[in-house]
């Protein structure tokens, strides 16, 4: 008779959980602008972004393949089949405290930060593939909300240039409408990176427990990731949401179709790549971007450090609750 280790479900389970809470506590990176500038209204912007992460979540791989293989050697840590349960415990802790507290943090970093954790606390330095750390993860930690910024400025001129000579209120009765196609981009964009990391590390674990050979995502891994994501989204975070769409810079429909398109472009190109780039660094540089391009005094600056000080803390504190974690469970647990 076909029998599933305990310890596996655990850590199916808990890997789900933290696809629920990621899209519960990122659900406001697809929905803030549309909401905040009344084009929808929080059902329909929900609902709509539910649904396009549930099709975006099977739409690649090869961020899946990063997050199972490319981060850490398999090889390193084989036999440590607690290890991805507690990366998955790191990430989940971290990402309820700053969502409780309404901090727009990295629910990719807080995973991949546990995962470096708990790795670490197995075999050392040796078990972490730093090729892959900086290449899948430094570079887009620091390119991909330069590229927002840039993209969200960029998007912003060309706006001003093409629609100059209309009326205020005919450009935004335009964008009002283009506006829900904007959000619906990317929330494709955001299923298409963030379900794969899910998927990345229940692979790992598949692949650590022997059910595996390679690093290949088995489909029934894509369905329950997909559908965790979507119920997650469904949730939604509304402190995040005061967050993006108020405090920043105050968005009106022209403003919400730029940042959303920019962050949509950046987040579709790293996950062609198999970068695991953070959607909330993403959005947020892109608004920052957008608010720049009227000028730079209509940006709160305040709370961009506040963001940058959330990003900076995330991947080394979720490492250092990763590696708490593997330790405890290491004791009561020790598979």
């Amino acid at each position: 008779m076909f029998e599933v280790p305990l310890l596996l479900v655990l850590i199916v389970i808990t890997a789900l959980i933290f696809d629920f809470t990621n899209g519960a506590h990122d659900c406001a990176n697809a929905i803030a602008t549309v909401v905040s500038t009344k084009v929808a209204t929080p059902r329909m912007a929900v609902t709509m972004a539910a649904l396009l992460n549930l099709l975006g979540a099977f739409l690649g791989t090869e961020v899946a393949k990063t997050l199972g293989g490319g981060l850490v050697y398999p090889a390193m840590v084989e036999g440590s089949q607690i290890l991805v349960f507690a990366a998955l415990v790191g990430a989940i802790v971290w990402n309820l405290l700053t969502w409780y507290l309404g901090i727009p943090s990295s629910s990719s970093h807080a995973l991949i930060g546990g995962l470096l954790g708990s790795a670490w606390a197995h075999a050392g330095f040796e078990a972490i593939n730093f090729s892959g750390v900086v290449t899948k993860v430094v570079l887009p930690f620091i390119g991909s909300p330069l590229a927002g910024f840039c993209a969200g400025f960029l998007a912003m001129f060309i706006i001003y240039w093409v629609c100059a000579r209309f009326r205020r209120a005919r450009i935004n009765a335009w964008f009002r409408r283009m506006q829900l196609v904007s959000a619906g981009f990317m929330a494709l964009s955001h299923g298409l990176n963030d379900a794969q990391k899910t998927m990345g590390v229940i692979t790992l674990a598949l692949l650590l427990f022997g059910y595996l050979d390679t690093v290949e995502i088995p489909l029934w891994v894509k369905l329950v990731c997909a559908l965790a994501m979507c119920m997650g989204t469904a949730i939604g975070g509304w402190k995040i949401v005061k967050t993006m769409g108020h405090r920043i810079f105050k968005l009106e429909p022209v403003h919400g179709f730029a940042a959303e398109t920019a962050t949509g472009c950046v987040i579709t190109c790293a996950s062609m790549i198999g970068a695991p780039v953070s959607t909330t660094h993403t959005v947020s540089s892109a608004i920052f971007g957008v608010g720049s391009s009227k000028r730079l005094s209509a940006v709160r600056w305040g709370v961009a450090g506040q963001l940058v000080i959330a990003w900076v803390l995330t991947l080394p504190c979720a490492g250092i609750v990763g590696a708490i974690s593997y330790k405890v469970l290491h004791m009561i647990w020790p598979a």
